[in-house]
């Protein structure tokens, strides 16, 4: 892990302290953002909450419901690879008419 230049900020009597404003932005923690805080033998760390709580497969297998027939992998593979190319054809045409007008 990449230490940082070190910074100084002061609790206040209500055990607040406030992080210096080019950390809160190299982490994209706007106010409100949820942070876990963790004492550990080196000091306190703060990570942001996660967004999702961890699941395992089993918890979340079968969540996305497929009514069509069975298909095989090799079926989903060109799927992907054709949604890619229709991607990359529009993307492709954007571009043409932006570089025309």
């Amino acid at each position: 892990m990449a230490v940082m230049a070190t910074q100084t900020t002061v609790l206040s009597t209500k055990g607040q302290v406030i992080l210096p404003k080019a950390i809160r932005e190299r982490r994209n923690w706007a106010a409100g953002t949820k942070l876990v805080v963790e004492d550990t033998d080196d000091g306190v760390l703060l990570r942001s909450e996660p967004l999702f709580k961890p699941t395992t497969v089993e918890e979340v297998f079968g969540m996305l419901k497929y009514d069509g027939p069975p298909i095989s992998v090799e079926e989903m593979n060109a799927a992907v690879l054709r949604a890619a190319a229709e991607d990359d054809a529009r993307i492709k045409e954007d571009y043409r008419r932006r570089d025309c007008d």
